[in-house]
């Protein structure tokens, strides 16, 4: 899942059933920094443990970070669900 020439968004289940989106080029460190530091969001860290239910992976850092910006700012939490439950099916 993780390469350093790769660029991920990823979505995470809060304990309070939230979703958070981020952006990052290693998953599993995010995650991890996200459940275990301070280096976390400071959205997630009163909301932990977080758990990871969605990535996409892209090719350059502009098309993550674009990415991230339109499930951030432009989709509904039903669509923000919808993917996670697509993803979830794989």
């Amino acid at each position: 899942m993780d390469n350093k020439n790769k660029f991920y968004i990823y979505m995470l289940r809060l304990n309070d059933g939230s979703i958070y989106t981020g952006y990052t080029t290693d998953v599993k460190r995010r995650l991890k920094e996200h459940n275990e530091s301070k280096k976390g969001a400071k959205a997630t860290r009163a909301k932990r443990p977080c758990t990871l239910v969605y990535t996409e992976e892209f090719e350059t850092k502009s098309d993550a970070m674009s990415r991230e910006w339109f499930i951030k700012n432009k989709m509904s939490k039903e669509e923000k669900e919808e993917l996670v439950k697509h993803y979830e099916r794989k």
